[in-house]
């Protein structure tokens, strides 16, 4: 069920980003008098097509290939490769007799409007939801600190001031893009010492999409066990792939249940040593694998001692209750929210194109490329309207920054030709054309292969 949902939520927001993107072509092209045969939202690959119905000149459809879409447009060299139509004279019409500004604008049409709806996506919820941030002069107890955030220098208890001498007063202003993606420079309170660390910008080799917390995040106190892992009857049973392997079935322990934690104890100490914040608790953890550590924990004004044997993952299967941070809310209006909307989707075409650069460059690597199966998962299986409008509207200036890369077959690589030949005053041959798609079409397969592959080996691990 909860694969469903994110493949549901997925199959929703790119449906209607790729009918809204397909509209844009298809709304130049007519205001142009550009005759359009077809209007598919997936590709009827080889011909098979789940329906379709004809209106007007059009027709319109659903193929059985989720893949994106397209507007078949008479008279351009376009995924459909329709090289007969290409022989024949060019007529009034076509695509191909309109004069080349005009094209551009068809060509661009795409790319328009993914990103007035970007914009328009997070204007709306701007102006409907505001903006929550966490207070960064309210964290007191500074910052806990992860592996990759220990690596260049960091230690839990800090607190950053500044970011590249700008004074930090949204927290999350430190987790973001202008932090990891360019390598600035924090300002860091350490005690009474003033220090500087500069963040390399190689850093999201390190950092997973959704792991910003192996990097820092505000530094929580404990305060009592919240939820205690027991075992779920319902999941005591051999899984479908240990039944074909004839692997048994081992029931899972949870050590805390076992040792008898309950929710409502509060943690003192591990092997004698205090844990007043959560990540001096999950270090003294994991640094007993496999290994037994005494707990000390205060159960209704009686201290009480644990023996608990700790998993090889380094947990003990507790969550614990925290004092969050203070959090502050602001409201804007509807005027008000359209600039904010504008630079929030802005900036998310802005990292797309530092992310290519440092693919290119080598300061980022490849295996950050996700298909939509890593997408679908960062949807994820509970449904959350807010959280659905703003992944959309990330993905719809995503979509229109990577149509209007220079590779054959996108927007893009269309819109270099046309460009080409407003310089040189005469069009590309349709022999270049031709071959220019096709070497983007084997482009973009490979690009996808290994998307796709990279999420694969993702979900095992690797």
């Amino acid at each position: 069920m909860n694969g469903l949902i994110m493949a549901g939520q997925l199959l929703l927001g790119l449906s209607l980003l790729v009918i809204l993107h397909e509209l844009g072509h298809f709304l130049a092209a007519r205001a142009f008098g550009i005759k359009v045969e077809k209007f598919y939202l997936f590709f009827d690959a080889w011909g098979f097509k789940l329906f379709s119905f004809k209106k007007g000149d059009v027709e319109y459809g659903v193929g059985w290939l989720p893949l994106g879409g397209y507007v078949k447009i008479a008279g351009m060299i376009d995924e459909s490769m329709d090289t007969e139509q290409m022989a024949q004279p060019a007529q009034p019409w076509e695509f191909r007799s309109k004069p080349a500004w005009q094209r551009l604008i068809v060509m661009l049409g795409g790319i328009i409007v993914n990103v007035i709806v970007g914009i328009i996506i997070f204007w709306m919820l701007t102006f409907k939801y505001g903006q929550n941030y966490t207070v960064n002069g309210k964290l007191t107890d500074g910052i806990s600190v992860g592996n990759i955030g220990k690596e260049i220098g960091l230690k839990n208890g800090d607190r950053i001031l500044a970011i590249n001498g700008s004074k930090l007063i949204k927290f999350e202003d430190a987790i973001s893009s202008k932090v990891l993606f360019d390598g600035a420079q924090l300002t860091i309170l350490r005690g009474n010492q003033t220090l500087y660390i500069s963040v390399p910008d190689t850093i999201l080799n390190k950092l997973s999409k959704n792991d910003k917390e192996n990097f820092i995040a505000p530094r929580y106190r404990m305060a009592s066990v919240a939820t205690v892992l027991a075992p779920d009857e319902k999941a005591d049973q051999q899984s479908f792939f240990d039944k074909i392997f004839g692997r048994p079935y081992v029931k899972p322990v949870y050590p805390a249940y076992a040792a008898g934690i309950k929710p409502g104890d509060s943690i003192l100490a591990v092997n004698g040593k205090s844990v007043t914040f959560f990540d001096q608790f999950k270090e003294e953890v994991s640094q007993n694998k496999n290994k037994q550590i005494t707990i000390n924990a205060l159960r209704k004004g009686k201290e009480i001692n644990f023996d608990v044997l700790v998993g090889k993952e380094g947990t003990i299967g507790i969550a614990p209750n925290f004092k969050m941070p203070e959090t502050a809310h602001v409201e804007f209006g509807f005027a008000e929210s359209l600039p904010i909307g504008a630079t929030m989707a802005w900036s998310t075409f802005l990292d797309n194109a530092k992310g290519i650069g440092k693919m290119i460059t080598g300061k980022l690597s490849a295996r950050n490329i996700s298909s939509p199966i890593g997408i679908a998962k960062v949807y994820g299986s509970t449904f959350d309207w807010v959280k659905f409008w703003t992944l959309t509207g990330l993905i719809s200036m995503a979509l229109a920054f990577m149509n209007l890369l220079p590779i054959p077959g996108l927007d893009g690589g269309h819109v270099v030709f046309l460009l080409i030949e407003m310089v040189q005053r005469k069009p590309v041959s349709e022999k270049v054309l031709e071959k220019a798609q096709i070497v983007g079409f084997v482009i973009l397969i490979c690009l996808m292969v290994f998307a796709f592959g990279n999420d694969i080996l993702k979900s095992f691990g690797k």
